[in-house]
């Protein structure tokens, strides 16, 4: 078994262990250094090795992409380096952490609509009292690479700020960041759902464990995805009614709801141990993974949940001889303009080594790619649809010189443009992400007309035109017409 899959299972059987191990059982890293592309063909699919890590500063990159308005991709690696990396690969290091400013940075980074780019850190930083020791920062960053620490946890007397958060921070329509910590709390070490605006003010929406033992509302909790409705759901990958882990709903003032405990039917065919966070599809439901469970012996599933609970397993790992399909999807979905659901395995496939799927909403799996070493193994994070149409994303090990890469997969989808926010009133001034924006002739939110500037190739500015209505964001440019990958929606 490789280091990267027992660190990874060591979350998943519980609390966090004492300096989050799976680093001191890897190798030190070294400098960043950029492999000869490779390309693999895959009936439509085409992967590509954009770079390798493996040198001083940097290697081991398990945290999802995010594209910035400049339109090179943002990464955080688990050695405790920042990096971004263009869309044909050529990658820069940006920063490095030293502990005092945090270590593991091994979160996905979100930019803001200030333009800087917020992240997390598992440990390190000003204080050291929480349970485990060094207990994690919030961090912005410039895209050129200047680094300031936002909040330090465990600031409060008893961590009832909590500690040690894992997963990325989401932008709420409100201007707000939101988050989750693993550790500490009001209620010990359950974990907590926070909020903190950009410029570093923190308030503690939830502490979990607030019920009796095993925490019957969850412990140990995942990323937020801010729904259509305004509330919050989220994942924990502990607690519940059956100590496997719960899906919840929070609204912005901090009311929990759990909508559904895993493990729920004998022998846990709903899956147990969810370590990533939700997507909310175009059909309105939410689709996640979890770990552990299922119907093939524990290998994970992918499920389906509605706003209101009901919880469908609409795949079931190591389906097939071999677990040619995967095993082990610790990361989140992503939906692709296509409507499918993309994803990964941390392990499994033809090789052994993960894999890249895609799946549909009721359930049909395409294993798009099994990694082999060369082009990387342990897929540990998710993918990333950029505008250009393509997938990009991580292995955490593997690669030209053994401590992971960042690849890019094509499978036919053409390219789009992205709104950075998606919900706003008339008036409002909303930046649209795409590629080859230059020369683009007209702006339209479901229709009508919006002025608008081109910043960048990548970047156009507009505001929300009176009489818009909730729909589609329309670019013309002379390569032809793009449209957003999700629909605008306009406030009252």
């Amino acid at each position: 078994m490789h280091t990267t899959s027992i660190n990874r299972t060591l979350k998943l059987t519980g609390f966090a262990p004492a300096g989050k191990p799976r680093n001191s059982m890897r190798r030190a890293c070294a400098v960043v250094v950029l492999c000869a592309a490779t390309a693999i063909a895959l009936r439509a699919q085409t992967l590509t090795t954009l770079a390798s890590f493996g040198g001083r500063d940097g290697g081991a990159p398990d945290a999802v992409l995010v594209q910035a308005t400049n339109g090179q991709f943002y990464g955080a690696t688990f050695n405790n380096t920042i990096f971004t990396i263009t869309p044909t690969g050529t990658l820069t290091l940006l920063f490095t952490f030293d502990g005092t400013d945090g270590d593991f940075p091994d979160a996905g980074l979100v930019q803001a609509a200030n333009g800087y780019l917020y992240g997390t850190t598992y440990t390190g930083g000003a204080n050291n009292d929480c349970q485990i020791g060094g207990c994690g920062t919030i961090f912005k960053i410039t895209p050129r690479g200047t680094l300031t620490t936002v909040y330090n946890f465990c600031s409060q007397n008893g961590c009832t700020d909590g500690a040690n958060p894992t997963a990325g921070l989401i932008q709420a329509n409100n201007g707000d960041l939101y988050g989750t910590t693993q550790g500490d709390g009001a209620n010990g070490t359950g974990g907590t759902v926070f909020k903190i605006t950009p410029g570093g003010t923190l308030t503690t929406l939830y502490s979990f464990c607030a019920l009796p033992y095993p925490c019957a509302d969850g412990a140990n909790p995942s990323g937020l995805v801010q729904a259509i409705d305004g509330n919050f759901y989220g994942t924990t990958g502990n607690g519940g009614a059956n100590n496997a882990g719960t899906i919840f709903k929070i609204t912005p003032g901090g009311t929990l709801t759990t909508l559904y405990s895993f493990c729920a039917q004998s022998g846990c065919p709903d899956g147990e141990n969810p370590q990533a966070a939700l997507i909310q599809a175009n059909n309105g439901n939410f689709y996640g993974t979890t770990g552990n469970g299922g119907t093939n012996g524990s290998y994970g599933t992918v499920f389906e949940i509605t706003p209101s609970g009901a919880l469908t397993t609409i795949y079931s790992f190591c389906a097939q001889s071999g677990c040619t399909d995967g095993t082990d999807p610790l990361a989140a979905l992503v939906q692709g303009t296509d409507g499918r659901l993309y994803g990964t395995t941390a392990k499994g496939g033809a090789n052994g080594d993960g894999t890249v799927f895609k799946i549909t909403p009721s359930g049909a799996l395409t294993t798009l790619h099994s990694f082999g070493g060369a082009d990387g193994f342990d897929p540990m994070a998710g993918l990333m649809q950029a505008t250009n149409g393509e997938f990009y994303g991580t292995t955490a090990d593997g690669g030209a010189n053994g401590f992971g890469t960042v690849f890019s997969l094509s499978v036919g989808l053409g390219p789009f443009v992205e709104t950075q926010t998606t919900v706003g009133k008339v008036g409002a001034a909303v930046k649209i992400l795409g590629t080859d924006l230059t020369g683009a002739t007209s702006v339209t939110f479901n229709g009508t007309a919006a002025v608008f500037n081109v910043v960048a190739p990548s970047l156009i500015t507009a505001t929300v035109p009176a009489g818009a209505t909730t729909g589609t964001v329309e670019v013309v440019t002379p390569g032809g017409t793009l449209s957003s990958n999700v629909p605008y929606r306009v406030k009252p």
